[in-house]
């Protein structure tokens, strides 16, 4: 029997196998991937914001590793004192704390979402806006005791100049967008909670999961700012 005109009934529906099959699948012109538009916009807004991103790093660890003057001891710079005793870099692990958790909260949300929960939805979307502004507040402080120190973008009492330069622009640029995100997040959480979605887009809580791909990017951005800034 000819493999490429063979005929499977399955169902009581006729299905065709081989390269008869492929014809006849191209000749239908069926749909086998959507993407929506708003979606899809999100990953085209993150991908550029990626590139942004990367060249911040990378022109940090390139200015890292040529400057003759040296760097400050990051461990010694974001030491908080408790008890009287510094404890390095506690600030900034209760920070990645706070947005890892944060993104936890949002995938909850994301779920809930699409089990049309409007409540759980909710709360979890402003629960997850709450520990991005407690972040951002953190980043606050922690922008103030630099300054309180001597750190200016152009200068910097305890080594390189460029120590300054480079928190500011990275640290500045990620809590812009944690900011914006927060925005993101309450606006699109009173929308779910009032019926927006429901009255205009047909119960579609599509919206949850682009705000969510924004913020999980958000959050993996600092992963690498910590990983990349704070520890090495």
């Amino acid at each position: 029997m000819n493999e490429e005109a063979l005929t499977v009934a399955a169902g009581g529906a006729s299905v065709q196998t081989g390269v008869a099959g492929a014809v006849t699948d191209l000749a239908d012109d069926k749909q086998a991937f959507h993407v929506p538009w708003g979606k899809a916009m999100m990953w085209i807004f993150l991908l550029s914001d990626t590139f942004i991103f990367s060249c911040f790093l990378i022109g940090y660890m390139s200015v890292r590793m040529t400057t003759t003057v040296p760097w400050p001891n990051t461990s010694e710079v974001f030491a908080l004192s408790l008890g009287g005793e510094p404890i390095p870099l506690i600030l900034i692990a209760i920070m990645t704390f706070i947005l890892i958790t944060s993104s936890g909260t949002m995938a909850l949300a994301v779920n809930y979402g699409y089990r049309r929960d409007k409540k759980k939805t909710v709360l979890l979307m402003l629960a997850t806006a709450a520990l991005g502004a407690t972040f951002v507040g953190m980043q606050a402080f922690e922008w103030s005791k630099l300054i309180e120190e001597g750190v200016r973008p152009w200068s910097n009492p305890m080594g390189a100049p460029q120590f300054g330069s480079s928190f500011f622009m990275i640290t500045g640029f990620h809590g812009m967008h944690v900011t914006a995100g927060v925005i993101y997040l309450i606006v699109t959480a009173t929308r779910v909670g009032t019926g927006y979605y429901d009255r205009h887009r047909g119960g579609n809580y599509e919206m949850v999961e682009i705000t969510g791909l924004y913020w999980h990017f958000v959050d993996l951005v600092w992963v690498f700012i910590f990983a990349f800034f704070y520890l090495w």
